[in-house]
């Protein structure tokens, strides 16, 4: 992509509503716009990068055996008043009414909705176990929207909802689905550490929200030490062998949000030396809720033995919007955004020095044909302005490779290649630049393998 044919409005000062680095970064950077009050649009880059996270999602959500539908973003209000959950949840529902004065609510999740499709599908134990999950907007009216997608009342979320026979059954896709989320944070460059919480209007008993580490987080956190240096599961991980080791490493130690800290049992349980107290921002939340809603709304299946079963349920849910902006507060410098390769909105940006010079004009241009030929997405700074300026875009927007195109290194047959993290150059001739973005990018699918 041509950035002289791209729509990429960057800004120059920090935007005075801006209280975080990421809302500073997203808006900097031209990855959203405020449409209202917590409430963006999302530009050509920033949509790029949204959807890079909600490919990574889907496709570990799928591994772990989860089958997608699309549930709409408007729900009858009926669906909720039958779960009991209409009055209780409060003013962050949108209600409305269609012009029939039917009442409606813009959904801010889906327990109900996704409870009546399959009550009304499924009769027979013989189709449990079953995930379903989908990846749709949701609407939250907060009260006070901060911190640009951190905080916001539109989101982008991936919510998946587990049906099983029996609570042991239902503890099994409960720790699938905890797997699922340690792989799918650290693909994205994350380290999540999964903390015991609160389960609020969702409900039930069992609860865990995965948290990432930042000064800005909304959370006061609690955890042992050793939890910060797990590593996640790997590509290898059987979904249908036990899981039972795997969550015991994670949930075994002191891991708890504020309103689940008990200040005696971790000072009890932790030694002075590995207690950890941080604040951290929530990127996934998943619950196991047993029969809150399917109680309520009558989802039976006939069991062995002829008696009909009142299902188990859980719901699992990933802030897919949100993690954009927790991406960006864990990876960045003064100069801008640090992008992960996973989710870089391009693999590289190719910067011509010297627009309007013939020899490097014609040396970018075979570039970015073999560069694209290679597979590689590129973001070609084209313009007619000044290096300076190009330099700083490049930094600003964080892409994980700059290659540096100017009339020195063209008469040398070199070009310069950056690394955007470390802030590394290299003097390489193009062929070894593409061998060295090529490597680049086949250790990173290998690691999603």
């Amino acid at each position: 992509m041509r950035l002289s044919r791209y729509f990429l409005p960057l800004l120059r000062d920090d935007p005075k509503e801006a209280e975080i680095a990421s809302h500073r970064l997203m808006l900097r950077a031209g990855l959203i716009r405020q449409a209202s009050a917590g409430i963006y649009s999302w530009l050509p880059l920033g949509f790029r990068v949204l959807r890079k996270i909600e490919d990574i999602v889907r496709e570990e959500q799928d591994r772990a055996g989860a089958l997608e539908l699309l549930m709409p973003t408007i729900q009858p209000a009926e669906l909720w008043q039958e779960s009991g959950r209409y009055e209780v949840y409060g003013k962050e529902m949108l209600r409305i009414s269609d012009r029939h004065e039917r009442a409606m609510l813009y959904g801010p999740t889906n327990e109900e909705l996704i409870t009546a499709i399959f009550r009304d599908a499924v009769k027979s134990y013989k189709d449990l176990p079953r995930i379903l999950y989908h990846i749709q907007w949701k609407f939250r009216d907060e009260i006070r929207p901060r911190f640009g997608v951190m905080r916001g009342r539109e989101f982008l979320m991936k919510d998946s909802y587990s049906f099983d026979l029996t609570v042991e059954d239902a503890r099994k896709s409960y720790n699938r689905m905890f797997v699922s989320y340690l792989r799918t944070f650290a693909r994205m460059g994350l380290k999540s550490v999964p903390m015991v919480a609160e389960t609020g209007v969702i409900g039930g008993n069992l609860s865990h929200e995965f948290i990432i580490l930042a000064d800005t987080g909304e959370s006061e956190v609690y955890c042992h030490r050793d939890l910060i240096q797990l590593e996640p599961p790997g590509a290898d991980i059987d979904y249908q062998g036990d899981l039972a080791p795997v969550i015991e490493a994670f949930t075994g130690k002191y891991a708890a949000t504020s309103e689940k800290h008990d200040a005696e049992s971790f000072a009890r349980e932790v030694p002075a030396k590995d207690r950890v107290t941080a604040r951290g921002i929530e990127v996934g939340h998943i619950f196991f809720f047993g029969t809150k809603y399917s109680e309520a709304m009558g989802c039976k299946v006939q069991g062995p033995g002829g008696d009909l079963v009142t299902v188990q349920m859980g719901s699992y849910g990933i802030g897919v919007s949100r993690l954009v902006g927790a991406i960006i507060e864990a990876s960045h410098d003064d100069a801008g955004i640090i992008w992960p390769q996973s989710v870089a909105p391009f693999d590289v940006g190719l910067i011509n020095v010297k627009a309007g010079d013939a020899a490097t004009d014609a040396a970018c241009e075979s570039l970015y044909g073999k560069l694209e030929t290679a597979g590689l997405s590129v973001l070609y700074d084209d313009r007619d302005d000044r290096a300076g300026a190009k330099f700083a875009a490049m930094d600003l927007i964080g892409l994980p490779w700059q290659i540096i195109v100017g009339p020195k290194g063209v008469a040398s047959g070199e070009i310069e290649l950056k690394e955007r993290a470390t802030g590394a150059r290299h003097s390489l001739t193009v062929e070894s630049a593409l061998n060295r973005l090529l490597q680049s990018s086949r250790e990173a699918s290998k690691e999603a393998a």
